[in-house]
Parts: structure tokens; C-alpha cells; sequence
């Protein structure tokens, strides 16, 4: 195989557009793992059904991120990382923008990659799916989508949550609390990522599903988008108490980030002290607020797997074998009874 010329490739001037701002828990944009988690992969024990790299023939591979600024894509990266680290024939980049509104960063990397010749597969989470068949064009690279899949005819598969059915069980579990606590007039609002963002438009909808499925009323028309992130769901927080000041039952976010921030703020508010609050991802600091009493639950995903996989799948796909067209890496509810179990896990992928 080809020798990577990442150095040649990504100029100073084009890995500052590409890297620039991002978070102090990330980590360099171009990234070929010289330190893993010491965790084992229950993606890599679970695979044999897989093909390793084997001899001595070399593998450049490239995983494209919506972002490398978040816990939840470190732990993407994180599995990425330990494929390369069990397959030393097996080079791994993890690339990504600045945040996941970074269309033109990821765009680039994209791009980038693709016509530098020197990959063999990539796997891409990405932001804008319809301009992945523009950015990849005629080249006969191998393209898996992973976290959200993509329309793209040449994909080669789909790596991720059910992000749909594993919203339908957080609201179905969230309901069944509610009623617990003892709400007669379950009511069901929605405070969202990005509006038109393909993974958050499946929670959206898993959300309505799982809410009338369980005889609560879904508000369809009150769904709050917050672009994913905490300060926007605290604005949509507040407005949410200012319509509702008798409370709402039920609170499903979009990600644990805006969950956390929409529970904080709500916190002194008698009429919201039994508003069961639902995030999705189940990161760490999800799983602490969750074991605090600052978060009811989270729907956690399962991102290190997801990028062990990936990588695995790359490297099944270039030796010629047949995949999946979908690979779900699973889901479950996380509340305070397995909330400390979950959050020792994490901490072990990262080798903390």
C-alpha cells in the first residue's frame, strides 16, 4: 500500500483552517494514536466473523468526524484508535472540524482526502450528506458512513445508533417514569440539535414515535432546536417554563449537553421538580449528573465501538469480504440504578 503523505498533504495553512478552535478535550485534528486506551474492545472481541489485516501490507485509513471537539466523538476517535493500536499495520487518522457547524472544515477534509490518493477507505460522520457524492466524485475510495447514514449510492454501509428506535425507547422509558412520579397529563417536549441535521431529525422523530406509543402527548409544534449545544438550550429552557408554568412531564434532548443545561436551569422551579429530563449520548458527564440528581436519564449510544468497527469494517471492505449494509452498534437507557456502571466503562476506553 501506498505511504501516507499526510505532512505533504495538509499544508500549515490548511491544517489551521481545518483545526482551528478546537476544544481542550480534543485532540490534534490529524491524529495516528500514539497512546490508546488500555481497555479492551468488545467491538474487536465480539468480530471475529471479520478479517484482520494481515501480513505485512500496509492500511491508510480515514475517519472523518462531524467534530474533535466533544467527549462523545473522543470516544469515536478513542475505538478508531485502539483498531490501530491491536493492528500495527493498520495507520488511522481521525480528522474533524472545529464544531459540528463546520460544513466548509469538514468539506475540506473531505475533499482532501480524497484527492490525495494515499488513503484505501474512509469512514466519514458527516455533516452536509449531500455533498458527499460532489466531494468524492469519481474516485473509487471506499466510503462508510458512520453515526448517521447518507444517501451516497457508492456507500458501502451504514456504522451506528438506530438513532431512531434508541429515541423511541429513552421516551418510552422517560413516560413510563413520569408516570411513576406521579403526572396524570403526560405531555412530551422536544429540545433539538441543528433543524435538518439527518441524525437529530431521527431522534426527533424516535421521540414522537416512542411519546405515542406510550399514550402521551407528543407537542409537535413546541419543539425547541438549540444547534446541540448547552447555552441555546438553556434560552429554550426558559422559554419552555415561561408556556408551560404548571410544568412539563416529560423533557427529551437531543444530546446530554443540552439535557444538562435545560435540567439546571430548570432547577428551583417547584412546577418542573418532577420533569423528568431525557438526554441522549450517555457520556460521562451525563452519567455524573445522572448519579448528582442534575439529569434523570440519557439514551447512551455506543461511540467507541462505533469507531472500532469502522475501522475494522475499512479493512474488511479493502480485503474484498462482503459487510453488512447496516451495523448497529447498539443502545440502552441509562438512569441512576446503571449510571455509575456506564460511567466507569467510559473512563476505561479513555484510560482514565
Amino acid at each position: 500500500m501506498k505511504k501516507k503523505i499526510l505532512a505533504v498533504l495538509l499544508t500549515a495553512g490548511m491544517a489551521a483552517s481545518l483545526f482551528a478552535g478546537c476544544g481542550d478535550s480534543s485532540s490534534e485534528g490529524s491524529s495516528t494514536s500514539s497512546g490508546t486506551s488500555e481497555a479492551s474492545s468488545e467491538a474487536g472481541d465480539s468480530s471475529s466473523e471479520t478479517a484482520e489485516a494481515t501480513g505485512d501490507e500496509e492500511y491508510n485509513i480515514a475517519v472523518i468526524l462531524k467534530t474533535i471537539s466533544s467527549e462523545y466523538w473522543g470516544y469515536v476517535q478513542a475505538g478508531a484508535e485502539a483498531y490501530e493500536a491491536d493492528h500495527p499495520n493498520v495507520h488511522v487518522d481521525v480528522l474533524g472540524g472545529s464544531s459540528e457547524t463546520a460544513y466548509d472544515e469538514q468539506n475540506n477534509i473531505i475533499e482532501t482526502v480524497v484527492n490525495s490518493g494515499e488513503y484505501d477507505a474512509m469512514a466519514v460522520a458527516a455533516l452536509q450528506e449531500a455533498s458527499i457524492p460532489t466531494l468524492v466524485g469519481d474516485s473509487d475510495i471506499p466510503v462508510i458512513a458512520i453515526d448517521q447514514d447518507i444517501s451516497y449510492e457508492d456507500k458501502v454501509c451504514f456504522i451506528g445508533t438506530g438513532n431512531e428506535e434508541a429515541a423511541a425507547q429513552g421516551a418510552q422509558a422517560a413516560i413510563d417514569l413520569a408516570k411513576e412520579r406521579g403526572w396524570e397529563d403526560i405531555e412530551v417536549v422536544v429540545i433539538q440539535g441543528v433543524q435538518g441535521d439527518p441524525t437529530m431529525e431521527a431522534r426527533t422523530a424516535g421521540f414522537k414515535r416512542g411519546t405515542e406509543e406510550a399514550g402521551a402527548t407528543y407537542l409537535a409544534d413546541e419543539i425547541q432546536y438549540a444547534d446541540s449545544v448547552a447555552d441555546k438550550a438553556v434560552t429554550a429552557m426558559e422559554g419552555i417554563m415561561q408556556q408551560h408554568p404548571e410544568g412539563i412531564a416529560v423533557i427529551c434532548c437531543g444530546n446530554d449537553d443540552m439535557a444538562i443545561a435545560a435540567a439546571r436551569a430548570a432547577q428551583g422551579n417547584e412546577a418542573f421538580a418532577n420533569t423528568v429530563f431525557c438526554g441522549f449520548d450517555g457520556i460521562q458527564s451525563a452519567c455524573e449528573a445522572i448519579i448528582a440528581g442534575d439529569l434523570t436519564m440519557s439514551v447512551a449510544q455506543s461511540p467507541y465501538n462505533e469507531g472500532y468497527t469502522a475501522v475494522e469494517t475499512c479493512v474488511a471492505v479493502i480485503n474484498g469480504e462482503s459487510v453488512d449494509e447496516v451495523i448497529d452498534t447498539g443502545s440502552d437507557v441509562i438512569t441512576e440504578e446503571n449510571a455509575q456502571e456506564h460511567l466507569d466503562e467510559l473512563k476505561g476506553y479513555l484510560g482514565e
